[in-house]
């Protein structure tokens, strides 16, 4: 069976906010970040534990990889990936922290 990939409304909402905020600069850059972000994950459609373990976290179900300067959070499940959240490698994660475990 395939693992599908599902974007929570948390993660879609982060990749507007960073596209509009990175378009202000260069709608080009905003783009190609934007297009970098769902390239990686269907990279990690196949190769689940891709990613390190989110080490505010210490849980293997839930890793994240970096595109560009953002961690792309997911948590992996039997059958799906689920991507929780899009945030820049500086903001502190503990902003987001209850909405990746809880999903």
């Amino acid at each position: 069976m395939a693992i599908q990939l599902e974007w929570s409304n948390e993660a879609l909402e982060d990749i507007e906010s960073i596209a509009t905020y990175i378009e202000k600069d260069s709608p080009v850059y905003a783009k190609s970040v934007v297009f970098k972000i769902f390239e990686k994950a269907e990279i990690i459609r196949d190769f689940t534990e891709l990613g390190r373990i989110v080490p505010e976290l210490n849980d293997s179900t839930i890793r994240e990889i970096f595109v560009y300067s953002y961690r792309l959070i997911y948590k992996i499940d039997s059958n799906r990936i689920l991507f929780v959240a899009v945030i820049h490698g500086k903001r502190l994660l503990e902003n987001h922290e209850k909405s990746i475990t809880e999903e």
